[in-house]
């Protein structure tokens, strides 16, 4: 073709790479550069002309199908690109494809027509602000403490689903709530202008709205709730410094509101100790009130201990030296110095205590009263061990050693089975309980080689067992001492000069020191006889979240939480209980402290919280009313019936009722009623009764009062008999006591017989602490007119008018009045005017009488014998009824029956008395033989 200057065809040509936009909605394509395909053929006709343009698949293969191009100028070879549909940029925002051109070819059917290269064309879509900004949510809370002022409170946030940074950015934000202390910034965080107060506005609410870029504002405005706290302070919110207890209640929360507030401080562990102080009260903690000796025999301990340390006394003079304390429990408290209040317990009481089995219990205070034991002593002055028993006991055909001691916080039994053979042995343990100067019960159980030590009613075994080596054999001497031990030449010294040397001073206190040789005690009745009858506790362990621990020490007088969560914590504290058996429980106040231990991630910013304190308050129980009745003030008994072997019973209808006073209230107005309620008698246990003879002590020769030993023995129960008094102790209910004491007798020795005699009676609960009525009785004794002539039988002569001799009934119902306390009949002294104006006026008339009498037989009668003369004449004899003959015939009384065979006449002289003066004239009348008193 060249050889015959023919010119070739050329491809078209357009540029490699097109930048475009369309608007959204809109389907036209703006195209940077412009398209434009060139031809080197032109202006060759169809060659040099573009005839159109093909739109390819781009990278993603789908974008051409949405775009075309089309040619606007053949000869120019201008093109345009457009979409088929509307463009949407939030569904797609950019696009890519690629175009060619192609020329007309060789004539009008395009045939050879020649395509330019491909151009990659991308294409962006214009947002179009079609949408509005819409919240996340539509109502923001938030807390904060009042009094500050924060940088952000809370953050609101809208969105917008246009899809350009201009129009789906929101811009700004407002709120729309006036006069209000907030602000807003355009991210959105919301923070006050003002220190915020709780109790001017608690909760503050207001609204808010969000506009785009493009001046949209959004659909809904959202609420945003503000509540306003009052100043957070870490520590308890809801303590309750005191705390009422009341007897019989159970048990009870102490922090039933409490809960931890820790300012929203991050903390992992927190832990909370809650103490009890209880040793004020009796020793240590509320126990039973009963002696120890009733608690023994309520817990149903083996009898048979022996106390070492009993009350002074001619028969018990070993403890005479030693000083006494007080104690709340009518307990006898002794006190050691360490050096020479020492108790030697004589040889035959020691002996009583043998083997190699055997209990030793006692109540123990290191230290005295103010006195705090030292825990550590520096080197070179270092305390020797404390001894509070030492024994030498001796066996079948050995003799045995022990010795109990203190040193420190550690206590030691020194235990030589063998003195003369067998190596000793020490026990020992390390006790918080030693040291501490508080009460604590020890009970030392030993049957070789097996030691058991309760304290306060728990086991505790050694911390260390182990042989001490070559240590002097004691000497093969039975001996016991209480608070020191013997030297090793106490014997010699002894023997020389009459001295004995101790070693081991105990300085403290000892109550209740008892060795009862035998079998041990089971747990069950240690714990019963000396474990706490009040402490802390916890309510239902089920209910304990996880991770949460509780601790309570032996005693229950010190409890310790520990956790990890908050939530879980509060609801633990609130589960804290304070318990008392007891139904008369002791009443006062128990200090309470709370101490709290945090742990947080940052240490040098954890919180310290101080330790809070208060009080229990055990409010006085409903005391007991102990009411003695069945028993009239007077019991009036014929002589000779006192004069019995068996004598009389004092008390053969008493009644014992115990009641519970309560106070209610029917109406808030209404006035305390106080009502009584029965009691069962069961639940009431009484621990002694005492009958007191009033006046004068009792004559063990003349009278004295007998009680049924075999019952008392059978129930357990103890006498005390003395001249001044008589008294039963020991725990026991109130039939068992009836029966006691109904059996009681008064006994007289043959012609001892006296006018009255007045006994008191009363009895108490709980040693002591409730009492009943004191029931007083006057005993009266009804002598008989036969009585009279016996000059050895000492009674008034107005007895024998107000005890005739057949009135064997009580004269317990009489009303008459009562000026002498020693008369039997009221009105005694105007008796006696009575009896006397009486005989006064039979003396007058009898003088009258003998007077006219004589009279007559001196003119009429003169061959009348002598004797005739001076006999008495009753021929005319009037019969003056005595004055106290309608008493006695209401009495019912009636005269005495004389034989015939007796004198006319008798005069009886009275004692010698105050009322020596007074006569009884019995005149004898021959036919019905009956005597009529004057």
């Amino acid at each position: 073709i060249d050889m015959y200057n023919i010119p070739l065809p050329h491809k078209p040509w357009i540029e490699t790479e097109y930048q475009g936009i369309v608007m959204e909605n809109d389907n036209t394509v703006l195209l940077n550069p412009p398209l434009f395909a060139l031809d080197k053929d032109a202006p060759l006709h169809y060659a040099g002309e573009i005839c159109g343009f093909r739109v390819h698949n781009g990278p993603s293969g789908s974008s051409s199908v949405q775009f075309e191009a089309v040619v606007l100028d053949r000869s120019t070879g201008e093109g345009l690109v457009r979409s088929k549909e509307p463009l949407d940029c939030e569904s797609q925002r950019e696009h890519s494809f690629t175009i060619q051109a192609y020329d007309c070819g060789e004539g009008p059917d395009g045939a050879n027509s020649k395509k330019s290269h491909k151009a990659t064309v991308h294409v962006r879509v214009n947002d179009v602000n079609e949408f509005s900004p819409v919240f996340v949510e539509r109502r923001y809370e938030a807390s904060v403490p009042e009094g500050r002022l924060f940088d952000r409170i809370v953050r609101v946030e809208a969105l917008d689903a246009d899809c350009s940074p201009q129009y789906s950015q929101i811009c700004f934000y407002d709120i729309l709530t006036p006069n209000i202390p907030f602000v807003i910034d355009n991210d959105g965080n919301i923070k006050n202008t003002e220190p915020l107060d709780s109790k001017r506005q608690r909760v503050h609410t207001f609204w808010v709205t969000a506009f785009d870029c493009g001046k949209n504002r959004a659909q809904a405005d959202a609420q945003v709730v503000v509540t306003v706290k009052p100043s957070c302070k870490p520590g308890w919110i809801g303590w309750s410094k005191r705390v009422e207890y009341t007897p019989g209640s159970g048990s009870i929360p102490l922090f039933p509101s409490l809960h931890l507030e820790t300012c929203e401080e991050t903390v992992w562990n927190i832990q909370a100790t809650v103490e009890l102080q209880t040793g004020h009260i009796g020793k240590g903690c509320d126990r039973d009130s009963y002696s120890d000796r009733s608690v023994r025999r309520l817990c149903g301990a083996v009898r048979g201990e022996v106390d070492l340390l009993p009350p002074p006394s001619p028969a018990a003079n070993w403890t005479s030296a030693l000083p006494t304390l007080p104690s709340s429990d009518s307990s006898l408290v002794f006190s050691f110095n360490g050096s020479t209040h020492v108790a030697m317990v004589p040889d035959s009481i020691a002996a009583a205590i043998s083997g190699d089995h055997f209990t030793l219990q006692l109540w123990m205070r290191r230290g005295g009263i103010n006195t705090q034991p030292p825990t550590n002593q520096a080197r070179g002055n270092r305390r020797e061990e404390e001894t509070i028993v030492c024994s030498t006991v001796k066996n079948d055909d050995s003799f045995s050693h022990y010795s109990l001691s203190v040193h420190g916080c550690r206590l030691s039994l020194f235990y030589w089975p063998d003195v003369s053979a067998a190596r000793p042995v020490k026990f020992l343990w390390k006790l918080e309980q030693v040291c501490d100067s508080e009460w604590h019960h020890l009970s030392l159980s030993v049957q070789f080689p097996s030691v058991t030590l309760y304290v306060d009613g728990v086991t505790f075994d050694p911390a260390l067992i182990h042989d001490n080596g070559a240590i002097p054999n004691p000497a093969p001497r039975q001996r016991l001492v209480i608070g020191a031990c013997w030297g090793n030449d106490w014997l010699n010294q002894r023997q020389i000069t009459g001295k004995r040397k101790y070693v081991g001073g105990y300085r403290g206190l000892l109550s209740g020191v008892t060795v009862r040789p035998g079998s041990v005690e089971p747990h069950s009745v240690v714990e019963c006889l000396y474990a706490c009858r009040e402490g802390l506790d916890f309510g239902d362990l089920e209910t304990l979240g996880s991770g949460m621990k509780v601790h309570v020490n032996p005693s229950q007088s010190v409890l310790v939480l520990e956790g990890d969560d908050i939530e879980s914590f509060n609801r633990a504290v609130q589960q804290v209980t304070y318990r008392n058996s007891l139904r008369f429980a002791t009443p006062g106040v128990r200090p309470l402290k709370l101490t709290t231990s945090l742990r947080c991630f940052n240490e040098e910013s954890c919180l310290t919280l101080r330790q809070l304190e208060g009080y229990l308050v055990v409010l006085q129980p409903d005391a007991p009313q102990i009411s003695l009745s069945g028993v009239g003030p007077h019991l009036a008994r014929p002589a000779p019936e006192f004069e019995g072997p068996r004598g009389v019973p004092l008390f053969p209808e008493l009644r014992i009722v115990c009641s519970l006073s309560h106070v209610a209230r029917s109406n808030p107005r209404a006035d305390k009623v106080k009502i009584s309620l029965m009691s069962d008698a069961v639940a009431h246990t009484l621990d002694g009764c005492e009958v007191q003879p009033l006046g004068e002590e009792l004559n063990p020769e003349r009278e004295e009062l007998l009680v049924d030993m075999d019952a008392l023995r059978e129930r357990g129960l103890e006498i005390i008999n003395t001249t001044a008094y008589i008294a039963i102790t020991g725990a026991e209910s109130i039939s068992v006591y009836e029966d006691v004491l109904r059996s009681v007798r008064y006994r007289l020795a043959k012609g001892s017989a006296r006018f009255e005699r007045r006994f008191r009676l009363s009895c108490s609960e709980m040693n002591g602490r409730y009492t009943s009525n004191e029931l007083t009785l006057e005993v009266n004794f009804l002598h008989s007119l036969d009585s009279l002539y016996h000059p050895s039988h000492l009674l008034a002569s107005q007895q024998q008018f107000l005890h005739p001799s057949h009135h064997t009934g009580e004269l317990s119902g009489h009303t008459l009045p009562n000026p002498h306390r020693n008369s039997v009949v009221p009105g005694a002294a105007t008796v006696i005017i009575m009896v006397c104006v009486g005989f006064l006026v039979v003396m007058v008339i009898l003088g009258v009488f003998r007077i006219r009498s004589i009279h007559r037989r001196g003119e009429g009668a003169r061959g009348g014998s002598k004797e005739d003369s001076g006999q008495w004449d009753d021929s005319a004899l009037t019969i003056i009824v005595n004055p106290m003959e309608s008493y006695e015939s209401r009495m019912g009384i009636s005269a005495d029956t004389e034989g015939e065979g007796e004198e006319d006449e008798e005069v009886v002289e009275s004692p010698d008395d105050a009322n020596d003066d007074q006569r009884i004239i019995i005149k004898k009348e021959g036919r019905d033989g009956h005597p009529r008193r004057y």
